[in-house]
């Protein structure tokens, strides 16, 4: 069994069965013996997007979350202080959220982002 975190982006190329996410990773987020989380940091992240015109997202990501049988990952101040003790290699706050989260949660992060990989931490490339 594997725990898997969705990026962002890979969430939504998940939900849009975009050719972009691999067949690996694709197998792996299918598989019902992986646990699948989503982080709020996400859904957070897509809320401003989608404010700004950036992204078109549905509605009710939690709910679709839900029915993907995704399970929710909230936010805790203890990655809050996390996040905030990471080195500088990335200055996007929900990519350093991400990397946080599956630190202190022993996650592996599905991603398609070059720089979540220079931290230390287990990653999925969304691409294969």
């Amino acid at each position: 069994m594997k725990r898997l975190l969705l990026d962002t982006h890979v969430l939504f190329w998940w939900l849009s069965d975009d050719a972009q996410l691999g067949k690996a990773a694709r197998l792996a987020i299918s598989d019902p013996r992986n646990q699948i989380y989503v982080s709020a940091v996400s859904t957070w992240e897509a809320s401003i997007n989608k404010l700004s015109g950036k992204l078109s997202a549905p509605d009710d990501l939690d709910a679709i979350v839900e029915e993907e049988g995704f399970s929710k990952l909230p936010i805790t101040l203890f990655h809050g202080d996390q996040a905030g003790l990471l080195p500088l290699h990335h200055k996007d706050p929900f990519d350093r959220m991400l990397v946080a989260q599956a630190q202190s949660e022993g996650l592996v992060i599905v991603t398609n982002d070059e720089i979540v990989t220079q931290y230390n931490i287990r990653t999925m490339d969304a691409r294969k």
